[in-house]
């Protein structure tokens, strides 16, 4: 029973995370209000995309724990990648700092691609789980930068 709880905690951890940094920021969103780069998706894609997202990490991070004996870096670098990740919804929406938010999701890429690299060592499906979600995030680097130099 105690591990079957642990398990659903590493699947759904970061949808959790997710859904209470959008929900402590819900009010600040003002993508609407600023000029968006091309190839910008509509609004409605953010939360699809992300709660799949969400999902691939936890299933990735379940994965790997439960065929592979983890090291300690692996656990600080997926936990880092999961804080940093929230607190880019911070900086960009609540705080409007989006300079900031330029370097911040710089060092989510480069966290989410050291993380794969050090699960490719061990368990290549968790690696390959994790693809997606870097895509993604470059993907947002690049709105990140637009909506900067847009606005």
């Amino acid at each position: 029973m105690k591990k079957t709880l642990l398990n659903i905690f590493y699947i759904f951890f970061p949808l959790i995370v997710g859904l209470l940094v959008s929900i402590l920021t819900s009010g600040s969103f003002d993508l609407n209000e600023l000029n968006q780069p091309p190839l910008t998706p509509p609004g409605i894609l953010f939360p699809i995309v992300w709660t799949i997202l969400y999902l691939l990490i936890g299933i990735s991070y379940y994965l790997y724990k439960k065929n592979t004996y983890t090291e300690k870096t692996e656990i600080i670098i997926y936990y880092t990648q999961l804080l940093v990740n929230a607190l880019w919804t911070i900086i960009f929406f609540t705080l409007k700092l989006r300079f900031f938010s330029i370097i911040w999701i710089l060092i989510l890429v480069i966290l989410i691609y050291t993380l794969i690299t050090l699960f490719l060592q061990k368990y290549k499906l968790s690696a390959y789980l994790l693809i997606p979600y870097l895509i993604w995030c470059i993907f947002a680097t690049y709105l990140t930068i637009g909506i900067y130099l847009l606005n």
